[in-house]
């Protein structure tokens, strides 16, 4: 449930970081399940598959889901530099310039260190040296 400020509340007060620390906890913990059930998944489906084209199909599938889990492991540390960022009374702020990255940008992206200015400035950059 979204967050939602009381007129002339102060920003990432307790009540806020409390709100932002239960929906980090509560990613972190459906990404860690995520993972054990991946790592079963792969035990039990290791087959030994005689048809080459099911082998190959096998294959691919686990390579996707390693991607995937791969994926969720930087976004689990992520998420443990937030989480330790609240506890630092750090959560919510502007890693650039220091400004604040405001409710509604971390609702959406709870793991955000950047406003939505610096952010786009990055990404401008991020393009200019790729292409």
């Amino acid at each position: 449930m979204p967050y939602v400020p009381k007129d002339g509340e102060e920003y990432m007060n307790e009540a806020q970081r409390a709100h932002f620390r239960q929906i980090l906890l509560a990613w972190r913990q459906e990404l860690m399940e995520e993972a054990d059930r991946t790592m079963h998944h792969l035990q039990d489906e290791v087959a030994n598959l005689p048809d080459p084209a099911d082998r190959a199909t096998q294959e691919e599938e686990f390579a996707l889901e390693l991607r995937t889990r791969d994926r969720e492991r930087k976004l689990l540390k992520k998420i443990e530099k937030a989480l330790d960022k609240i506890d630092k009374d750090d959560y919510g702020f502007c890693e650039a310039c220091g400004v604040e990255i405001g409710i509604r940008r971390l609702e959406a992206r709870p793991t955000a260190e950047l406003c939505i200015d610096c952010k786009e400035l990055a990404e401008i950059k991020e393009k200019q040296l790729a292409g």
